[in-house]
């Protein structure tokens, strides 16, 4: 896998720690990283910060009208959730004995990455 310079991926399950989507009916916002953007340090959470745009019926746009959209985050905003434990956590890092380098759950000391 190639890295990107964050501890976040795409495929991760993340909570919203900070900002407007922090807290939605009283429970944090949860949901998958879609993208990543790391020269910005922002990453884009399937059902988080979601955009409204009007668009107009054209060739490429059949339906026109409001269309929703996720729009990216600020990666300091959220926390990864760990799939063994299944809590928000820091992420560390470890060799593994075949030299290749994993994420680690800093909670339960799980290896993040399979």
């Amino acid at each position: 896998m190639p890295t990107n310079g964050l501890k976040i991926r795409s495929g991760d399950q993340v909570i919203v720690i900070a900002g407007k989507d922090k807290s939605y009916r009283g429970s944090p916002r949860r949901g998958r990283v879609i993208g990543v953007l790391p020269k910005e340090k922002r990453v884009i959470v399937d059902g988080v910060n979601v955009l409204k745009r009007a668009v107009r019926q054209s060739q490429k746009v059949r339906q026109g009208g409001i269309i929703e959209s996720p729009g990216p985050i600020n990666v300091s905003n959220v926390m990864l959730v760990c799939p063994a434990c299944d809590k928000p956590t820091r992420v560390g890092y470890r060799r593994r004995e075949d030299g290749r380098k994993v994420r680690v759950c800093r909670k339960c000391h799980t290896d993040i990455d399979e």
